[in-house]
């Protein structure tokens, strides 16, 4: 499970990575990012766009936002299959954090990856009509079972998209299934623990 993540950088920094207009305006990033925070997410329509979503999918039927989507079944749940095949985007991060369980004690720990200054997390999005009956974008964010260095801390973790495998991640004229899932896999690359 990711709950809760990080994106320490400036805008400009997001232009740059990702090679992407901004779509809105108002794009601030966040130290520590929360469900149902808005933050930018990388999407690719007639060119790479960073754009604001809220963070949890909330389909009529949830009592809470869906933060996750467990990367080894999503393309099978109705609730995301439409997103998995035409609404895939990346979720920029710096970190991500985890709860340790330790001598019966929670403790939180921020993982990153070694020498990439923003990482990819997969993601998917759909749009929502909110009960005051305005829409807005969401997203959720991918997971799968742990890599071995996060295993000692939790058994699941997001998916990490390696650099070269945004834009495959991003195609959306990429609709098969079975090279999609290639993708959703523990994340290869080094992390650091604090």
């Amino acid at each position: 499970m990711c709950g809760r993540y990080a994106l320490d950088a400036d805008i400009d920094l997001l232009i740059e990575r990702y090679k992407a207009i901004i779509a809105e305006k108002e794009i601030t990033t966040k130290s520590e990012i929360f469900p149902t925070d808005f933050q930018p997410i990388i999407t690719e329509s007639d060119g790479r766009n960073i754009e604001l979503a809220k963070w949890g999918f909330m389909p009529h039927y949830a009592k809470r936002p869906l933060i996750n989507a467990r990367g080894e079944t999503v393309y099978e749940k109705p609730t995301f299959r439409k997103s998995f095949l035409k609404g895939r985007c990346l979720v920029p991060a710096t970190a991500f954090f985890e709860w340790e369980e330790k001598d019966n004690k929670k403790i939180k720990r921020k993982i990153s990856v070694e020498d990439v200054t923003i990482f990819s997390m997969a993601g998917l999005y759909e749009d929502f009509i909110s009960k005051e009956g305005n829409r807005f974008r969401a997203y959720t964010i991918l997971t799968t079972d742990a890599n071995t260095q996060m295993a000692l801390i939790h058994d699941r973790m997001p998916v990490i998209l390696s650099p070269e495998d945004e834009d495959k991640w991003l195609d959306p004229g990429q609709t098969d299934i079975g090279k999609l899932r290639k993708l959703i896999i523990p994340s290869p690359l080094h992390l650091i623990i604090e």
